[in-house]
């Protein structure tokens, strides 16, 4: 029972856990990082095939009234309802996480989330129930986003507990290597059915099946988590307030101009996310005669550059700095926005070049972007206040790049993507000097 609720705990149980992993030996830093890979791997997976299906799904299932455009652009608009509800996920878990303890909340959260998704592969089409298919995509996908702030662990915090101090960004990558993972598993799997199945029978059945596997991906993943959760470095860290729940309104109170400065000092990354991976695959679905099982196929090689990209950030960071290895790719991501446009309209060679060349920038980027302003939060925030900062970041950097990205383009032509990745790429780079400039104020008032 908790001391001071009288309401059920996992505390308890996590405490017997935690002893019951002590007597097989201390848990290093790099069997932390193969959990936490498996974790963020569920996730991104769960990700990438509502966002597949965003664009070769559901605007002809659930939209076919608005036509091939306006289907897409109603189903990016759902796309976005999920980064909405992270925000009230995380306020709702963090108080679960409080009350009944961090194993109970990420039990819920992961089977929310997976309950979720493997729901969206019996979804009903427009034919069948009318705009109620709509109503239900909805709720699903704000199941997933309530389920996804649920899921914040501090992982990436134990480990920077964890690291030795000379390889900090090399574990701070560690997290973010469950992004491609998810995308070449998701880019296969629909590649496959898309295949090797009729357009109909893909629309009946096959489009299904990835959702199915995601909830199958999501019990081991729990699992995984959950043995990490309870292993002694997490309960120490949790002991000395390094990934102490603190409240939300407390958080906000105490850190709200480090939480905005976090939100918009990784939105090149976040922007780039989508420009490279939902993004295009609606820009060739839509005015290519490419097929989009080819295409998935270029995102999986272009998601194995960037596998490698986020492999060579860990050790740029801890060469050069993370600050600077952020600053140096949203210059360099601002100047890709200027060509970005002509590659992707120039057939299947400009094609490859411009998943190629994005996936390598968002790999060194996206590499580094969880950790670089979480050091600047109090001990007894950090856990809270990172939460909200990724939440933000997801929000204003991605949740809408879909949506603004392909209204911009029907509407202007390419070159006007090219322009809202230019002002994520800004953005980055001024939260950035705002971020060194208070840090240089905090120290000034220290001296």
């Amino acid at each position: 029972m908790n001391a001071t609720s009288g309401a059920p705990s996992s505390e308890s149980l996590e405490r017997d856990a935690s002893q019951i992993n002590a007597r097989h030996g201390k848990i290093d830093a790099g069997e932390i990082a193969i959990g936490v890979i498996i974790g963020r791997t569920s996730e991104f997976f769960d990700f990438f095939v509502y966002a597949i299906a965003s664009v070769v799904v559901f605007p002809q299932l659930v939209f076919p009234y608005a036509g091939p455009l306006g289907g897409t652009l109603l189903s990016f608009a759902v796309f976005a309802v999920a980064f909405i509800a992270r925000p009230l996920g995380t306020a709702l878990f963090i108080e679960i996480d409080r009350r009944f303890g961090r194993g109970t909340k990420l039990t819920i959260a992961l089977f929310l989330l997976g309950l979720s998704t493997v729901c969206l592969g019996f979804l009903p089409s427009y034919d069948q129930v009318g705009h109620w298919a709509a109503v239900m995509l909805i709720v699903l996908r704000i199941g997933q986003g309530v389920a996804l702030g649920g899921a914040w662990d501090g992982m990436a915090s134990l480990l920077a507990v964890s690291a030795p101090e000379n390889r900090r960004g090399w574990y701070a990558m560690v997290p973010q290597l469950g992004a491609p993972f998810g995308l070449i598993v998701a880019s296969a799997l629909f590649a496959y059915f898309l295949s090797k199945l009729s357009a109909a029978d893909f629309l009946d059945w096959g489009w299904r099946y990835p959702f199915f596997v995601a909830f199958a991906i999501n019990v081991v993943a729990l699992f995984a988590r959950l043995r990490i959760v309870v292993t002694p470095a997490f309960q120490a860290a949790f002991e000395t307030l390094e990934l102490h729940p603190a409240p939300v309104t407390k958080a906000v109170r105490e850190e709200g101009g480090g939480i905005v400065i976090g939100a918009f000092a990784p939105l090149a990354s976040f922007a780039m996310f989508h420009m490279v991976t939902v993004f295009p695959l609606s820009w060739v679905f839509l005015y290519t005669e490419e097929s989009p099982s080819r295409f998935l196929m270029i995102e999986l090689v272009g998601a194995v550059f960037g596998l490698i990209a986020i492999l060579a950030s860990g050790w740029l960071a801890d060469r050069y700095g993370r600050r600077a290895l952020l600053a140096v790719t949203a210059a360099g991501i601002a100047a890709f926005s200027g060509f970005a446009p002509q590659m992707l309209d120039g057939g299947p060679m400009g094609e490859l070049a411009y998943m190629i060349l994005g996936f390598v920038l968002l790999g060194l980027s996206f590499g580094q972007a969880s950790g670089s302003i979480a050091s600047s939060f109090s001990l007894g925030n950090r856990y809270t206040a990172s939460a909200l900062t990724s939440d933000l970041a997801w929000l204003f950097g991605a949740g809408f790049a879909p949506l603004a990205a392909l209204a911009l383009s029907g509407k202007f032509g390419l070159v006007a993507g090219g322009g809202y990745l230019l002002s994520g790429a800004v953005c980055t780079l001024l939260a950035l000097w705002l971020n060194r400039e208070l840090g240089r104020g905090r120290a000034g008032a220290k001296t």
